[in-house]
């Protein structure tokens, strides 16, 4: 059987001794979209657009930090305890998704209190763009030819040929297809229904939806940690379940919130 041969260069461009990478390429089509789609959102509820600039900021040191310091503690921690100064050396590679998510939660936590913002508001309309954005990244993972899946003889199975002869599972665009589709869920449900009035809803829906994919799929990838355990999970399934509860928590929260509220509004309404 003859598989796909995936060997692309990793480079878009090189001009002068300065390259562009193709993950590269696409985050920041990741953050200019997501920044879009944030700004459609601000317009649709009516609220000022003037601090969007100093939202994308803390996202941006956010995410970047957080998946940075989560790949070097989550990952690799006795090589970066050893190299401390390496942790900055974000151009060779390493970024985790579990500690971007952290990493943005603290930051957009720092950002509403200092612009006494809704922090569940904020979060929520977050979501959306985020499905999207990490959608955009497994796509510059699969031009990078990382996070690779296990060997495979499915017809669908690709070859890295910046890695080996073997056919595998292309399970970066695995993750892609499962983010957009998570992605079209949220905006479809943020649209067309009254979730954006149910707090923690969507945040929920997306913690939930990701990390359950994320789960799910680490059986067919290949492993990323340094170091190894006797667990029959990956670290990648570990430091996804507390996700997984937390989505589930706020979608529970939420409902439970929303049936207060309509059971309150129908014993206070006047009779008559």
């Amino acid at each position: 059987m003859e598989f796909f041969v995936w060997n692309m260069d990793p480079v878009l461009i090189s001009v002068g001794g300065i390259s562009i990478h193709w993950y590269g390429l696409m985050f920041a089509t990741a953050i200019l979209s997501g920044f879009q789609l944030v700004k459609w959102i601000y317009l649709q509820e009516n609220k000022s657009l003037e601090q969007l600039d100093h939202l994308l900021v803390y996202a941006i040191v956010g995410i970047i930090g957080g998946a940075r310091l989560g790949h070097c503690l989550f990952y690799d921690p006795v090589f970066y305890f050893s190299h401390p100064l390496k942790i900055l050396y974000i151009w060779e590679g390493g970024l985790a998704s579990h500690g971007g998510g952290i990493g943005m939660l603290l930051s957009i936590f720092i950002y509403c209190r200092k612009h006494s913002e809704d922090y569940l508001w904020l979060l929520d309309r977050l979501a959306i763009p985020t499905a999207l954005a990490a959608c955009f990244i497994r796509i510059g993972n699969f031009f990078n030819s990382e996070i690779v899946g296990l060997p495979t003889n499915v017809p669908w199975a690709v070859v890295f040929g910046n890695i080996d002869a073997t056919p595998r599972h292309a399970v970066q665009l695995y993750e892609a297809i499962a983010y957009s589709a998570i992605f079209i869920t949220l905006f479809v449900t943020y649209k067309f229904t009254q979730v954006k009035h149910h707090t923690g809803a969507t945040l929920g829906l997306l913690l939930f939806l990701v990390f359950s994919s994320r789960f799910l799929l680490e059986f067919i990838k290949t492993k990323q940690a340094s170091y190894s355990t006797d667990l029959i999970m990956t670290t990648g399934q570990l430091l996804s379940i507390p996700f997984l509860f937390a989505g589930l928590t706020l979608i529970l929260m939420s409902r439970r919130k929303h049936k207060a509220r309509v059971t309150n509004n129908k014993t206070t309404r006047p009779k008559g």
